[in-house]
């Protein structure tokens, strides 16, 4: 169980891991904390976006939809390999998911199949949205890959936690696909070889 870090100790921990950060706005005070409560966090989840362009993308991430108001992250990793802040706290990324699953991420073992959707995953894990189409054949650009490993690698470094505290969306809630055109196995495999 560990509370979520600050703001500044976010952004320290990706700069110190060697990501190029942009600030967006008001990130360090843009959330849905008035939803409910942000952590204990957990882990870390890894999205893609179903966008095209990375400014629009940065924005539909900071604003959201009229149905699903933003943050939809905390970062947005951009094709170039930056990481865009968005928000901090309590953000609109990984909903209703799997208890299971998140009995399996604290303990950073195995996971089960996720077949229900019976907790709230806004709460727990901080969110990275990747800017892909999500449709199997858009590339994931060395640079951008580069940059999932190094953001997750960081917040895991902060906390003390291994790879096992990296999901993919489609591993947390029955029916999502994200994300789509990388394995999360081998994610997790490159985030461990960097927390040695």
């Amino acid at each position: 169980m560990a509370p979520p870090m600050s703001a500044s100790a976010f952004l320290r921990a990706l700069k110190a891991e060697g990501l190029t950060v942009v600030e967006v706005g008001d990130w360090r005070d843009h959330n849905r904390n008035h939803k409910g409560p942000w952590g204990p966090v957990h882990g870390v989840m890894i999205h893609h976006t179903v966008t095209k362009g990375s400014a629009r993308t940065v924005e539909l991430c900071r604003k959201g939809y009229a149905d699903l108001p933003g943050p939809l992250c905390h970062g947005v990793i951009t094709k170039d390999g930056r990481v865009h802040l968005v928000g901090y706290g309590r953000a609109n990324h990984a909903g209703l998911g799997d208890d299971d699953v998140l009995r399996a991420v604290i303990a950073e073992r195995r996971l089960p199949a996720d077949n229900e959707q019976n907790t709230d995953g806004n709460r727990h894990f901080y969110g990275f949205e990747c800017e892909n189409l999500g449709d199997g054949e858009d590339p994931w650009p060395a640079a951008q890959l580069e940059a999932i490993e190094r953001a997750a690698a960081a917040v895991c470094r902060h906390h003390g936690w291994n790879e096992r505290s990296v999901i993919g969306h489609k591993e947390w809630q029955p029916g999502k696909v994200d994300p789509r055109g990388f394995t999360m196995g081998s994610m997790r495999e490159r985030i461990r070889e960097r927390l040695r």
